[in-house]
């Protein structure tokens, strides 16, 4: 038989059992249509028509529409031909001819570009989800097509791939609700990425699935006998979780030293029946029966997901002793689980719209339109923050919900609301009760922002990450949006008050040119803007200062003083240039961390003291040839470092002080203060740090303690060399 027309045969199987799935559900007229498209495909020329029918024959498992599958079976028709897409048009129509564009847009993504183009091209996609979902379920189904033939995609490019499947396309499939795509493709990514792991668990699943399933089966009998005697009408069905489920139930497991091989909750049963009324009834009946852990249920009926997922959770101490998680839903809960926005199409002319579908992609759309203005990989990093992060939902004082990523603020809450608030925000009651602005929301919460009439507008100290203020994308935008609008000249003055300030307070040396370069910048004046318009975290200065290739050592948890052999240790961090095996000790008159500029000053019997180069001590030094010049190599221990802390006196300060160093981790060696006249007063504070950054993180969440004025290290005392 000849090749070609035996390709051509198959290709006609292949459409036929398309039509005949689209048949299923969709009206003769509209089953005419996808046919229809795949002759225009083939006529033109498709490149890869077989592609195109498995994107369109996943579609149809989705219940796309007849126009959806159409698209999917015209994206990529060669464009040479000018009067292709007049003809599109005119055989299809606006809407076709309109998702086809789009999907030429985005098609494009390669995962052979670079970061950037990746990110644009994925921007694209997001965008065009305000004009049309269907653009996001092709480009999903695409994605998923991709995955299955993965071993198609050359050996040095497929982790690539896998690795923005599970970023990106895994995410997006679970915000919209289409389980059973998002598990595939999870699945299959996990599998590309770790693949040790997925043959551990896949061994781990043959090796137990006689177990798994004679467990199940008795599960699922005695259960069903109790259904029965309630005159409860139910279908029951059971499995284990899907191979990256069972991977992160492990990793947790390991976490808090559990044997993985007892896991008995990766199994799950799912109980279905016709009414919600149902669904509690059936809850009551397995709760009569099994005994259910303690907080390990769920109500997503009375509080569904933002996804519109329905299900009730809950997990018992089931059979021979052993959890089980159980599930229980309706049908048209199910159905809507499985396939998410996918099961709600209403592009039928004339047929009601479901207002629940409605708000819910009004609300997503709303939160990827507000990414609009992002480019680059900035884009990406909006979506995992404000999109893919799992949401929490809060009530305005009216009653209206609000969908927020979860760990956001009431600060993220007012800009949510509008800009306007936010930058005029000044606090908040939630349920009633005065909160702090970093205080993180939780799922219910009634949230009632407390503002000025007229704001002189936001603090940059929103933007510092360790105070926690904001956590959405959304909010740091206008909080940053709103410094750009200030005047040049003022957020120079600004930036170079900031600077300075933190310059003194970390006690370093370096002049603002250094700096500068240190953030990329070769004008100091446009970093120094930068800071006073928000765009650079001058918190951020101490992290910078130590370079990434050094090991650091964990925190310590012990209380250890200067002396010990700890600081021994650390001070055998440093390297003497020119020399080996030298003794080397930290001088305690200046406490040198790493980040600092320092110098050796080479002593008559006890090796190398380590100073500061700024240290009044090593400026005394006659002998010039006593000095040595030394760098900090790997980073060891812990190292003593002097803090003062300026602050009005009040009750609890210093405890406050305290409580906030030890949540640190942070060990205190010793701790003393001195009254002012002015009824403020100084703490002073030696404790024990691993660098730079981590006394830069240290000083901004002192910073935000109630009535502290300056923190910073303490002045020299004169110590012997």
């Amino acid at each position: 038989m000849n090749i070609k027309y035996y390709r051509a045969i198959l290709k006609l199987m292949d459409i036929k059992d398309l039509t005949a799935k689209a048949g299923e559900y969709l009206p003769q007229e509209s089953v005419a249509r996808v046919e229809e498209a795949y002759q225009f495909a083939s006529d033109a020329g498709h490149p890869d028509l077989d592609r195109a029918l498995e994107v369109a024959m996943i579609l149809v498992g989705f219940r796309m529409d007849a126009n959806g599958i159409a698209a999917a079976l015209l994206q990529r028709v060669p464009s040479g031909d000018t009067d292709i897409t007049t003809s599109i048009q005119k055989s299809f129509g606006d809407d076709v001819t309109n998702l086809v564009n789009d999907m030429n847009k985005v098609s494009s993504i390669s995962w052979y570009s670079p970061d950037e183009v990746q990110a644009e091209n994925l921007r694209k996609m997001f965008l065009a989800l305000a004009e049309d979902i269907r653009v996001v379920i092709i480009s999903l189904a695409n994605r998923l097509e991709v995955m299955r033939t993965i071993k198609k995609v050359p050996p040095q490019e497929r982790k690539s791939l896998a690795e923005e499947t599970i970023e990106i396309y895994v995410p997006l499939a679970q915000r919209l609700g289409i389980g059973g795509m998002g598990s595939e493709l999870e699945d299959i990514a996990f599998r590309n990425l770790y693949p040790e792991a997925y043959k551990e668990i896949s061994k781990l699943l043959d090796v137990r699935k006689t177990e798994w399933e004679r467990y199940i089966a008795h599960a699922t009998r005695v259960l069903k006998e109790e259904f029965e005697k309630g005159g409860l009408k139910a279908e029951i069905t059971g499995r284990p979780k899907s191979v990256y489920s069972i991977y992160n139930k492990m990793e947790a497991y390991d976490k808090q030293g559990k044997d993985s091989t007892d896991i008995y909750d990766l199994l799950a049963l799912r109980v279905l029946v016709d009414n919600v009324s149902d669904c509690y009834s059936a809850l009551g009946i397995i709760h009569g029966l099994w005994h259910p852990l303690a907080g390990q249920f769920d109500d997503y009926i009375a509080n569904p997901k933002g996804n519109m997922y329905q299900s009730l959770h809950t997990t018992v101490i089931a059979v021979e002793g052993k959890p089980l998680e159980i599930q229980i839903r309706t049908y048209e809960m199910h159905r809507i689980n499985e396939y998410g926005i996918a099961a709600h199409w209403r592009y039928k002319e004339g047929e009601t719209k479901d207002l629940r579908f409605e708000e819910k992609l009004s609300l997503f759309r709303q939160v990827v339109s507000w990414q609009q203005d992002l480019t680059g990989t900035g884009f990406i990093e909006s979506l995992k923050t404000d999109i893919f992060r799992d949401q929490v939902y809060v009530f305005t004082p009216k009653g209206e919900i609000r969908e927020l990523p979860r760990g956001s603020t009431p600060l993220d809450f007012a800009y949510r609301i509008h800009t306007d608030l936010g930058h005029r925000c000044t606090g908040a009651k939630v349920n009633g009760k005065l909160m702090q602005l970093a205080y993180q929301l939780q799922d219910g919460d009634v949230v009632d922002i407390l503002s000025t009439k007229y704001g002189k507008g936001p603090s940059l100290d929103w933007l510092n990450p360790e105070l926690g203020y904001v956590k959405s994308n959304q909010a740091k935008e206008k909080i940053k949006h709103w410094f750009r609008q200030q005047e040049r000249a003022e957020n120079l003055d600004r930036g170079k008050n900031l600077l300075e300030k933190e310059l003194k307070r970390l006690s370093l040396g370096f002049s603002k040119d250094e700096i500068a370069e240190l953030f990329g910048y070769s004008d100091v004046n446009e970093f120094m803007i930068a800071i006073g318009c928000g765009e650079v975290n001058i918190h951020q200065l101490g992290a910078k200062l130590v370079p990434e290739e050094e090991p650091r050592t964990q925190n310590p948890t012990l209380a250890q003083p200067p002396s010990t052999p700890k600081q021994a240790e650390a001070a055998e961090g440093v390297q003497v240039l020119g020399a080996e095996d030298l003794l080397t000790n930290l001088a305690p008159c200046c406490t040198p961390i790493p980040g600092d500029d320092i110098v050796g000053y080479v002593t008559r019997n006890k090796g190398v003291t380590i100073h500061r180069r700024d240290c009044p001590n090593i400026a005394k030094v006659d002998n010039q040839q006593r000095l040595v010049e030394v760098s900090w190599g790997a980073l060891r221990g812990s190292y003593p470092v002097s803090i003062a802390v300026r602050a009005q006196d009040r009750v609890g300060l210093i405890k406050d002080i305290t409580s906030v160093v030890s949540e640190a981790k942070i060990n205190i060696v010793a701790i003393s203060n001195t009254d002012h006249e002015d009824g403020s007063m100084t703490i002073f504070l030696t404790v024990e740090i691993t660098d730079m950054g981590h006394l830069g993180r240290l000083f901004s969440k002192l910073g935000g303690i109630d009535g502290v004025v300056n923190v910073s290290r303490a002045g020299y005392s004169k110590g012997e060399r």
